[in-house]
């Protein structure tokens, strides 16, 4: 981890893979709120996970889940019943993370990428960037880039490899920023805000 002037990068070669419980993939944590939380207690988390093999999801009680398939020929999720093809790559897929989700490989092992918030305390905004623009902060809100493909300049001097992240500042309720993104393949940009913040809109 580093950090340069208002932005703290995470580089995906200091990222440890955790091993599934069943053996169907590993995880590898990109960034969570609050810091050191567990997985019983954090606002937020964001990890990329590589999948294996076929089978049930675990269940996420109160959690809301954004998928995106950046790897692979993807895979068939059928959530509480219902089928959805998650096949074509950076387009995200909103489910609850308490349905009863399974997954079916469509061709092979694939690489997922993964926001998870806690339902009634913050919420998330996925964009995918492909070309370069302005990535706003908005007041007391937190955002997280990470490169999925490709390679990205933030602010004309931090560069992110593949699976490279940047935490972006989170600026006091009255000053909100501005940071310039130039991604050279595609970067997500995660926008999370707390509930407070949204009961004022």
């Amino acid at each position: 981890m580093t950090t340069t002037g208002r932005i703290q990068v995470l580089r995906a070669s200091e990222r440890p893979a955790t091993p599934w419980l069943n053996g169907g993939g590993v995880t590898r944590e990109v960034a969570g709120s609050p810091a050191g939380a567990g997985m019983a207690d954090f606002d937020w988390r964001v990890s990329l996970a590589d999948v294996a093999s076929a089978g049930p999801f675990s269940p996420f009680p109160g959690i809301d889940r954004v998928i995106t398939l950046v790897e692979g020929a993807g895979m068939a999720l059928t959530v509480d019943g219902v089928e959805q093809l998650v096949d074509a790559p950076f387009r995200p897929f909103a489910f609850p993370g308490d349905a009863a989700t399974d997954c079916r490989l469509l061709g092979g092992p694939v690489v997922d990428f993964n926001v998870m918030t806690r339902r009634g305390r913050t919420d998330a905004v996925v964009e995918l960037r492909t070309g370069p623009g302005s990535v706003a902060v908005p007041e007391g809100s937190t955002v997280l880039l990470v490169c999925l493909a490709g390679t990205a300049v933030v602010d004309g001097g931090t560069e992110l490899g593949r699976y490279d992240a940047a935490v972006l500042d989170t600026p006091a309720l009255d000053a909100p920023g501005t940071h310039e993104l130039r991604p050279d393949g595609v970067t997500a940009a995660i926008t999370f805000r707390t509930a407070a913040l949204r009961t004022t809109d």
